[in-house]
């Protein structure tokens, strides 16, 4: 946990924001596999984590900014619960740590909500995604999950987006951690992967240095020969000489902050001459989007400035064609780049997804909804305090060469007999974490292999 200043002066902040009403907050509970005793990895709500610091399942708070009181519900570890667990401390020991000085049995709960809804206060909440909190919600207030949605408090949802986007110095810390982590989890597949070894192998390493620093991974590990679906998380497959290797991978570490990295390396010594020209590309275009970022300019600058590169680039190499302006806003260029350049991050990796990305990537304002474009997560301009990814791409993905050329789709701007070379190419792409600061952007952590002399060195060293 942060010091017990940190959370008092965020939740203060928060009352200040919200201004009147309840503000409801849950946190999460054990998430069982396939029957009750055997649960998922546990993972606090991270709204709960960035107001509380509390990473113990079973808990909810209630913030009455009309009285400023702050209540935390929960019900204690028992004996019983000691046998299996060991001794735990007390929930009103964690709240101390916290500066919160009132905990109440979780059935309380109930009452406490029912006296507000009785003197007609508003009860602010949040948008859910585990399904065990919106049967709470409902057994609670009465509202539907499907009603959850049009009644979660916007005025909420903003206020903690407004506090959780600007990340403080001892957040930048803890960020800077992750991410140099996230790149020893990169370094480590570099040095591993062989032909001959399956994805899970290396998938194996990758985890491993992750769990002996004293966290966890961030998501799911991907690890493929088929770096053209973006979010692959097949590991059965067997590396061959010739292939190329995509690693999206990253730490979440004990305090909860996620790095988030991307690599692609060839799994021979050396890439073949169309992997390196394509991945040379794919790198033009990072740098092109790192240094688009600038302080209070839009992030989607960032994104048209890979676009831009990706198109131009493979217009030189006679995939593309005619003129880029036109081809950039009819969305040609998401053939190769159906994604966005990048997204938040923090105690999510995608930072606050689950508040809506209308609000945490656009301020509100409307996302596009053209092909491509519609996958930006952040659009917005950038803050000193932002964090976020820097993660271009290229892919060749069949299944979407083949629909595009049978419509008849962008002929002026797609030269195919040309892109069906690349038919089984793959994808490839870098990735990288930074913070935008007063002075501009900085990197996160240590920097991460993703030269061609660089990664070539590596692999040359690992046969």
């Amino acid at each position: 946990m942060f010091s017990t200043k940190t959370y008092l002066e965020r939740r203060r902040i928060l009352k200040e924001k919200v201004g009147k009403g309840l503000i409801l907050l849950f946190g999460n509970d054990e998430s069982p596999m396939n029957y009750t005793d055997n649960t998922y990895h546990f993972r606090q709500d991270s709204t709960f984590l960035y107001y509380f610091g509390i990473q113990q399942p079973g808990l909810a708070a209630v913030i009455d900014t009309d009285n400023d009181t702050e209540v935390i519900f929960g019900d204690e570890y028992t004996v019983e619960d000691y046998v299996w667990r060991g001794p735990q401390p007390t929930i009103a020991s964690l709240a101390e740590k916290c500066g919160v000085h009132k905990v109440q049995p979780a059935g309380n709960l109930a009452a406490v909500l029912d006296r507000a809804q009785e003197k007609k206060h508003t009860i602010h909440f949040l948008p859910l995604y585990r399904h065990e909190n919106k049967i709470r919600l409902f057994e609670l207030l009465g509202i539907l999950p499907r009603e959850i949605p049009g009644e979660s408090s916007l005025d909420l949802v903003k206020a903690v987006v407004s506090q959780r986007e600007v990340k403080t110095e001892e957040e930048i810390v803890q960020l800077h951690q992750a991410a140099s982590v996230s790149v020893d989890m990169h370094v480590a597949a570099m040095k591993f992967a062989k032909a001959g070894m399956t994805e899970a192998e290396v998938t194996a390493e990758i985890h491993k240095v992750a769990i002996a620093a004293g966290g966890n991974i961030a998501f799911p590990i991907i690890a493929t020969i088929n770096g053209q679906t973006l979010h692959n998380h097949y590991h059965g497959n067997t590396l061959k000489e010739g292939d190329l290797f995509l690693v999206d991978a990253g730490y979440e570490n004990e305090m909860c902050y996620a790095g988030d990295l991307s690599s692609t390396i060839p799994v021979s010594k050396k890439f073949t001459a169309v992997q390196r020209e394509i991945y040379q590309l794919s790198l033009d275009a990072h740098e092109a989007a790192i240094s688009a970022a600038q302080l209070n300019k839009p992030f989607r600058n960032v994104h048209m400035a890979a676009t831009r590169t990706i198109f131009e680039g493979l217009k030189a190499m006679g995939l593309t064609k005619g003129n880029t302006d036109d081809a950039l806003e009819a969305g040609a260029h998401a053939l190769f780049f159906p994604c966005g350049t990048g997204h938040m991050m923090g105690l999510d990796v995608h930072d606050m997804e689950d508040l809506g990305e209308v609000w945490v990537g656009y301020d509100g304002q409307p996302k596009s909804t053209q092909f491509g474009l519609k996958s930006l997560r952040l659009a917005k301009p950038l803050k000193p305090g932002h964090v976020y990814t820097i993660e271009p791409g290229i892919y060749f993905i069949p299944e979407l060469m083949d629909l595009w050329r049978s419509q008849n789709k962008f002929n002026e701007f797609i030269n195919w007999d040309e892109v069906y070379k690349y038919r089984s190419f793959g994808g490839v792409r870098n990735e990288e974490d930074f913070v935008m600061t007063e002075n501009g952007a900085q990197l996160l952590g240590k920097p991460k292999p993703k030269t061609i002399e660089e990664i070539e060195a590596i692999r040359g060293s690992a046969h």
